[in-house]
């Protein structure tokens, strides 16, 4: 069940710098790369493959042509903040930077590099950790992002190969991007499992947003509680994707896994941990060799422990998808790079020294009753709409 599988990555992607001071640091996914190569996944099946940068047709299937056009004009040396307002540009999360436009496309044609991969038969899997920018709308930019890499490649897929796509949004934040994408599109069914909009940007991603006209049904939103942990999250996948999945039937997978929602992130209130997302990963792989032929095509996105986490949760996915595992002690030389990069002693193992402190019970079984309560609300009103169950 484990087939070769592409990484797609350049070091390239350190372009895409917000600002230095911004929370999403290019210097996570150079520390995922050397941490692939210090585990020398390269030698297991595992092999790097370059991105290329999407054209501007490519763009457009996500993307206001304008809006395009105003990012590559302020990408500009001397362009000012106020000229990128209405567009969501030179706003505290999103400031305008040089070559954005650049950067960016070279981020969103990493995802069609990945899907061409898988398409072609080159591999069954890709892994594109540079990207997953699933805030990005039509003519905005949001959340960090500025192209939507996800929903472009999801576009890409049913164009150019009639593909039914299932989209599995893990991030802690609702991914509101690709879910606007393909609202009332059945072609394209959207998962996304997130903290409650109540709490976290972008506020959005109820399970009562299910889609619109034909597509009516193939939008599915759990919006969980502070504090939900590996085994709360995982019992809701159990009960939702697969079924889910089955009764889509899809040709491809798309997944987006953001790792912020770790216990350990800066900007969140959930509580998985490394062990959660490898395990995640490894019922994403099934599921995917269960129902549309292994094909998968995953990506990153939030994570904002840059050092600590980031690499160890997307390495570990990395060795789901290659059906590796991994030894627990963390490579010596990547240890050194890393502690030389955050300046601070790095962590010794992938994920038996990542424990998050005890819970309050009353926060646990919040947690748990709204998921619960999410996942039968799912089960009843979105279920028989696609017939699953």
């Amino acid at each position: 069940m484990s087939g070769e599988v592409a990484v797609i990555y350049s070091d390239a992607y350190r372009g895409y710098e917000l600002s230095p001071w911004h929370p999403m640091k290019p210097v996570r996914l150079l520390l995922t790369a050397e941490l692939i190569r210090a585990y020398g996944l390269e030698d297991q099946g595992v092999r790097f493959l370059e991105p290329r940068p999407a054209t501007d047709a490519e763009l457009a299937l996500v993307h206001d042509p304008a809006y395009v056009d105003k990012v590559r004009e302020l990408s500009a040396p001397g362009a000012r903040d106020a000229e990128g307002m209405g567009w969501g540009l030179g706003t505290g999360d999103n400031p305008i930077f040089e070559r954005m436009h650049e950067a960016s496309a070279l981020i969103a044609g990493g995802a069609l590099a990945a899907a061409e991969a898988i398409m072609s038969g080159k591999v069954q899997h890709a892994f594109h950790f540079g990207g997953g920018l699933h805030h990005a709308h039509r003519a905005r930019a949001a959340g960090f992002c500025i192209y939507n890499d996800v929903a472009l490649a999801a576009a890409w897929l049913e164009r150019e190969h009639g593909a039914r796509v299932l989209y599995l949004d893990f991030d802690a934040h609702h991914g509101d991007g690709v879910q606007e994408r393909f609202y009332d599109d059945p072609r394209v069914m959207t998962v996304s499992f997130h903290e409650s909009g109540r709490h976290l940007f972008p506020g959005s991603g109820f399970p009562g947003q299910a889609g619109e006209g034909e597509g009516k049904g193939y939008a599915v939103n759990l919006p969980l509680e502070p504090g939900t942990t590996d085994e709360i999250f995982l019992e809701a996948y159990d009960r939702l994707v697969p079924p889910l999945a089955r009764a889509f039937a899809p040709d491809v997978i798309v997944t987006q896994n953001g790792c912020d929602a770790h216990w350990e992130d800066p900007l969140t209130h959930l509580a998985l941990t490394v062990s959660g997302f490898r395990e995640l990963a490894r019922r994403q792989h099934r599921l995917a060799h269960e129902v549309c032929g292994g094909r998968w095509l995953a990506t990153g996105g939030g994570g904002y422990q840059a050092f600590s986490v980031v690499p160890r949760a997307w390495t570990a996915h990395t060795a789901a998808m290659a059906g590796i595992e991994l030894e627990d002690r963390l490579p010596e030389s990547w240890r050194r790079l890393c502690a030389e990069r955050s300046g601070v002693e790095a962590p010794r193992c992938l994920a038996s020294d990542d424990r998050p402190p005890e819970l309050d019970r009353a926060v646990l079984d919040r947690a748990r009753e709204a998921a619960a309560a999410g996942v039968a609300e799912i089960e009843r009103n979105v279920f028989p709409l696609v017939g699953a169950g």
